[in-house]
């Protein structure tokens, strides 16, 4: 498999893209464009179409009549598992490619965005995989004159609204499962990422995919987003993003009955008990809020931990936070990139500031870096705050940045309290070389994820999703599928006899 030459943007470069709608490239009928900033430079690179209430009713029209009239939707899952191997191939082809645009368009390391291009075929090969084994049952009817089996059919358009923390992989986590089903697909990514997804795009005619089948509209959420969520022609709805405006997507998709996937936002827990091994613990507390500039869903930005470890804790975890190497997130010796955008940097000072003003204690961090050659990026220093009092609202809204709170406890019942005492349930890390104990918590967690000596990581075979305000379903793994079929009964009379027609038979 031959890669191809990685192909960085230039300084002054800004480049133009158009949307994918019915295997055609267009602009929005508006004329209208947004602007991608790169995060590192603080200066526009790429500009996308800023589509409207047509461009999203023309999307959608083409992945309705992929679905009920093209080939797509008289392929049999072979069929179609061939085609989602191909675009896997030319994925890894193009993995580098891809991570350079994404990393250039949302700040995250390039060192990152690489292992997750390399990864994303994996997702469309396993899912590939379960095209022809989507499969119903026979049910032992208890009326001896029928025989009843079941069908599981794909659900037919699906809408897609994907972040800007990690377009591509969020994408997929949604993408592959409804190739796989036999869905047709409208993607919008976030206004302010939009150019990885639209690269992305480029592949699907390269290969063979059927016009209509994969389309993606760019343009504000408002607009574009609220266009999609609210067209009738969606079956279904993917949303990845905070749960306030998860709970908007929810009730518009009410409107026309349209299934939900919410994948929202989190404020998971990472455990530290006395008796776990404090420098493991210790790098996965660094890998759970200030990897990814703490900029992902699964953050650990709460660090519950027992109070005879907490000062040598927080003193291990500062002078860690101290050696992060804060840079240009294409260079791969940087381990601290940009926070995205702007607003979202503006977002992150102001509850350091708020952390402050109720109390807590700033350990490490919490301002802009110094350094000549980060002062146009949106750079954040990683943050650690102490004296942190789980009611506090640094420990109980989402900051989406690199600030960790830090909460201690007492007893393994204290702790559990503590951790659960939040609206969100996504994720949970938990240290301890007690393994009774570990289950035990585990059990305990409502999180839709626990890991044990362990955080951050991710399948594409294990189910991910939250409990209470962090989303509804589930992504990844078999378990998905159902997100993207329907079950159809089949009635089959074997008497031939005529019934009394007035009677439930």
């Amino acid at each position: 498999m031959q890669s191809q030459q990685i192909e960085t943007p230039r300084a002054d470069e800004v480049r133009g893209y158009s949307m994918l709608v019915g295997g055609e490239w267009v602009e929005a009928r508006s004329g209208e464009t947004l602007e991608s900033v790169n995060p590192y430079t603080g200066k526009v690179w790429a500009t996308a179409p800023a589509a409207g209430d047509e461009d999203v009713d023309r999307a959608v029209r083409a992945a309705r009549e992929a679905f009920d009239e093209g080939p797509w939707g008289k392929m049999t899952g072979t069929e179609r598992a061939r085609l989602m191997r191909r675009l896997a191939e030319l994925i890894a082809e193009n993995a580098e490619n891809l991570a350079v645009v994404e990393s250039t368009d949302n700040g995250k390391l390039l060192r990152e965005m690489s292992q997750q291009a390399r990864a994303m075929p994996e997702w469309y090969y396993y899912f590939a995989g379960a095209t022809d084994k989507i499969q119903g049952e026979t049910i032992p009817s208890d009326k001896p004159n029928f025989f009843v089996y079941t069908r599981h059919e794909p659900i037919g358009v699906v809408g897609a609204i994907v972040p800007w923390n990690s377009p591509l992989l969020l994408l997929t986590w949604k993408l592959a499962p409804a190739l796989a089903a036999g869905c047709t697909f409208v993607a919008k990514p976030a206004e302010q990422t939009s150019a990885s997804t639209l690269e992305f795009a480029k592949l699907f005619e390269e290969a063979g995919f059927p016009p209509g089948v994969f389309n993606v509209v760019t343009g504000y959420g408002p607009t574009a987003g609220s266009a999609l969520v609210r067209h009738p022609g969606v079956d279904k709805v993917g949303f990845t993003g905070s749960t306030e405006t998860g709970k908007r997507v929810m009730k518009d998709a009410a409107d026309h009955l349209a299934k939900v996937t919410l994948e929202l936002g989190g404020k998971s827990p990472n455990i530290v008990f006395e008796d776990a091994d404090l420098e493991a613990a210790a790098n996965g507390v660094v890998s759970g809020i200030f990897a990814a500039t703490g900029q992902t869903c699964m953050a650990g930005s709460r660090l519950v931990v027992q109070e005879g470890v907490h000062d040598d804790l927080v003193a291990a975890l500062s002078e860690k936070a101290k050696s992060i190497k804060l840079g240009n997130p294409l260079e791969m010796e940087s381990e601290m990139g940009p926070v995205a955008f702007k607003e979202q940097l503006e977002k992150v000072q102001g509850y350091i500031r708020i952390g402050q003003e109720e109390g807590a204690e700033l350990a490490f961090g919490g301002k802009r870096p110094d350094a000549e050659e980060l002062r146009d990026g949106f750079f954040i220093e990683p943050t650690i705050l102490t004296g942190v009092d789980n009611r506090m609202k640094v420990a109980q809204e989402e900051i989406f940045g690199p600030v960790l709170s830090v909460i201690p406890a007492k007893s393994e019942e204290e702790v559990i309290r503590q951790a659960n005492a939040t609206p969100f349930g996504l994720a949970a890390g938990v240290w301890t070389k007690d393994i009774q104990r570990a289950h035990r918590v585990a059990h305990a967690l409502r999180a839709g994820t626990v890991w044990i000596n362990a955080y951050r990581t991710v399948s594409f075979n294990t189910p991910f999703g939250g409990y209470k305000s962090s989303g509804i379903g589930r992504e990844n793994g078999l378990e998905s599928l159902r997100e993207y079929t329907q079950v159809k009964a089949v009635w089959v009379e074997l008497s031939g006899k005529t019934r009394d027609p007035f009677m439930l038979g």
